[in-house]
């Protein structure tokens, strides 16, 4: 199953957002197949403020738990988490059209 993630940021957070930075990109790595997109959303002066992410896990339980372990979450970074399933539609691999 297909899940999109947003994470929005807590305000005033950056410092910890860039001190975290290097062991969120190692869970994600870790992660493996898990991740399927991820990036930081930025604001109008290009600086982030959240986090959207697609990932594949068995349900929505093991999305939550999935985001629980990331760095960012276990740091207080996120203001709010929010995951829906998803599905890929345009520019899908072709297994998934």
């Amino acid at each position: 199953m297909l899940l999109h993630i947003y994470a929005k940021d807590k305000q005033g957070e950056f410092e910890l957002r860039k001190e975290t930075r290097p062991a969120h990109l190692e869970f994600i790595e870790a992660s493996g197949e898990t991740v399927k997109l991820a990036g930081p959303l930025l604001d109008e002066d290009g600086n982030p403020k959240g986090s959207v992410l697609i990932i594949e896990c068995a349900d929505q339980g093991a999305a939550e738990q999935w985001v629980a372990l990331d760095p960012y979450s276990r740091a207080g970074l996120f203001e709010s988490v929010e995951i829906h399933p998803w599905n890929w539609t345009i520019g899908a691999p072709e297994e998934r059209t």
